[in-house]
């Protein structure tokens, strides 16, 4: 082979080796196209939120309640674009009821992670949650959680209604000056110590201001039998009996009462103010007064408006539990949108100033309590209707 022909080769050679390089870096800026394109196209990571309750045992219509109120608000705000585009994901835990699973339910959450935590539904569970909370920057918002132990403290826990003390003397003024009671008893289910005692205290002290008197004060559990604790009830002849405790126990207690007396004025309060209420009672309800969270005759069209999707969403009414986990997933979900870079949630959450309420404004101080009215109601023909 001739010396020019070697150097053609040569040539040749290099070209190919140029051309393979070249092709090889085509190949790599594909791969690093494709690469970047994919991760632009890829949907963005939801901002989760968690939601805790009792969806099972015997309060479980206050935790579904809840439970759906939250997932009526993600739906609306998620087909609104959700939080900067993000979608949003909720991831329900059920408390049972029971303090250890609570915690149990909240380390979950925690690890998911979660941004905030919607609930507990009772003062019970937040008690035992709140100081797991407490070590976390996660806010907790409680739709119904009134207990007087956790106010004016500067934590993690917030509340979309009023702690016990600012409304049950509502409740004792209805009783003695308008229905006229003197003497009545007070039945406490101790399962949710927190609330019922709050509840209980607030109570006393308001009617013996007024005038009247508790001549008794029964705590009772699973245990007790409600034949027994009714004819307890009724032992020292009061002409009231207030009931504190869950929709289920309200229900078959005022059945028993009412076999043993059908003259005794009875009441209860908010905790029990579920259509449950109604469905176990039946007739021996009739005429008993509720107090609840919830205006039901509200005209307000953000509220009429609320109604008609939850009842479309999940073919029950919402009431208190529905409404007030509505309004809590809502100003999560506020906060979650207007909080800035340095911001932690509880600061965008007391930064924000007044929320938007289905039936009233939400105005946290700084402690992230509130201000909500209670209703009175008295059921007449298997429905709630307010007292003017």
């Amino acid at each position: 082979m001739d010396r020019k022909a070697e150097l053609r080769m040569d040539a040749q050679s290099v070209t190919g080796c140029a051309a393979q390089g070249r092709s090889h870096w085509r190949q790599l800026l594909l791969v690093a196209a494709c690469v970047l394109a994919t991760s632009s196209c890829a949907p963005p990571e939801p901002v989760r939120i968690g939601f805790l309750g009792g969806l099972s045992g015997r309060v479980a219509d206050l935790g579904i309640g809840g439970r759906n109120g939250a997932i009526l608000a993600v739906e609306q705000r998620n087909q609104r674009g959700g939080i900067n585009g993000r979608p949003i994901e909720l991831i329900a835990e059920d408390d049972q009821q029971d303090p250890e699973v609570a915690k149990q339910a909240v380390a979950r959450l925690i690890a998911r992670p979660v941004e905030v935590i919607i609930g507990p539904m009772t003062s019970a569970m937040a008690i035992a949650v709140v100081p797991q909370i407490n070590a976390t920057t996660i806010p907790l918002i409680a739709p119904t959680v009134t207990t007087n132990a956790l106010t004016g403290i500067d934590d993690q826990f917030f509340r979309v209604v009023a702690p016990t003390a600012r409304h049950v003397f509502k409740s004792a003024d209805l009783h003695y000056r308008r229905l006229g009671m003197r003497r009545v008893v007070l039945v406490c289910d101790l399962r949710n110590k927190a609330y019922t005692a709050s509840w209980a205290g607030d109570f006393r002290r308001a009617f013996v201001a007024l005038g009247g008197t508790v001549s008794d004060e029964i705590g009772f559990a699973d245990d007790d039998a409600l034949s027994v604790l009714a004819t307890r009830a009724l032992a020292s002849r009061p002409d009231g009996v207030v009931i504190i405790a869950n929709s289920v126990d309200t229900g078959l207690l005022v059945q028993q009462i009412r076999l043993r007396n059908r003259q005794v004025r009875l009441a209860t309060a908010e905790w029990a103010a579920t259509e449950r209420l109604i469905e176990l009672g039946g007739q021996a309800v009739e005429g008993l007064v509720v107090a609840q969270y919830v205006d039901r005759q509200n005209r307000n069209p953000a509220y009429l408006a609320f109604r008609k999707a939850y009842r479309e969403r999940f073919a029950h009414e919402p009431g208190f539990a529905g409404l007030t986990a509505f309004d809590a997933t809502n100003v999560a979900l506020d906060a979650l949108a207007s909080r800035q870079k340095h911001q932690t949630l509880k600061q965008a959450l007391l930064a924000h100033g007044e929320f938007v309420g289905a039936q009233s404004p939400i105005r946290f101080d700084a402690n992230g309590d509130t201000e909500r009215d209670t209703f009175l109601s008295r059921i007449h023909d298997g429905e709630f209707q307010s007292l003017p």
